[in-house]
């Protein structure tokens, strides 16, 4: 039986890569989660703050379960921020609510990339759905039709996390932008402190695509070395 090293390589990838970026921002987020932040403001009003300084009065703010869960729904118009995050005063809490409020500018501004991802939703949902499945018809009938249909549909949900990196950095731009400008966070150590806490869940999104991109290209190699045989 022939070794398979490519396998190996993404095998290494699928594990390593995403323990690495989870495991800094568990560090960096537990690290800024015990260090309070000079004004004594919350997340939640920090968020109100952005929100409101931007013209959106009108989106709300609410709390949500769980842990790191903090988003922002476009279609409610509402950022949700967990426990830890509404109710603290740390450099993590307000940075991430920040965070959280950059999407909600970003949906105002009709941001290009954030738009685009919204778009893709029905496509990448079907491809979820459907792509791996296409595959598995492909591996068990032998059909290259169903394993290049297969391919396919990952490379759409591939496209998605890829869009995803510029909206998650570009909100975090905004985020340490908007605390800046509005005095929320005093002195370079405190902004260095929630760059690196928005560095780091930026990464995990990193980690997301290389592995995806790793897994597509894969699945390439196995659809060409079937099509050669």
């Amino acid at each position: 039986m022939r070794f398979d090293s490519s396998y190996l390589i993404y095998l290494l990838i699928a594990l390593i890569v995403p323990m690495l970026a989870q495991g800094y921002l568990s560090s960096t987020f537990n690290q800024y989660l015990r260090v309070r932040a000079s004004s004594g403001l919350t997340g939640a009003d920090v968020a109100r703050r952005i929100l409101d300084r931007n013209g959106l009065q009108h989106v709300h703010l609410t709390e949500v379960g769980g842990r790191l869960s903090d988003h922002y729904d476009p279609s409610r118009k509402t950022v949700r921020l967990s426990r830890d995050i509404y109710h603290g005063t740390s450099i993590a809490a307000l940075a991430v609510a920040a965070h959280e409020c950059g999407h909600a500018i970003q949906h105002a501004n009709a941001y290009a990339p954030l738009q685009f991802r919204s778009a893709m939703f029905p496509v990448v949902n079907f491809a979820n759905k459907f792509g791996y499945l296409a595959i598995l018809l492909g591996f068990i009938f032998g059909g290259s039709s169903f394993l290049l249909l297969g391919i396919i549909l990952v490379g759409v949900t591939v496209l998605f996390q890829i869009v995803t990196l510029p909206v998650e950095f570009n909100a975090s731009t905004r985020a340490v932008a908007q605390l800046s400008e509005m005095n929320i966070l005093y002195g370079n150590e405190e902004k260095a402190g929630a760059r690196k806490v928005l560095t780091a869940a930026a990464l995990t999104y990193v980690a997301g695509a290389v592995v995806a991109i790793a897994e597509l290209l894969r699945l390439i190699m196995i659809f060409n070395s079937r099509n050669n045989d």
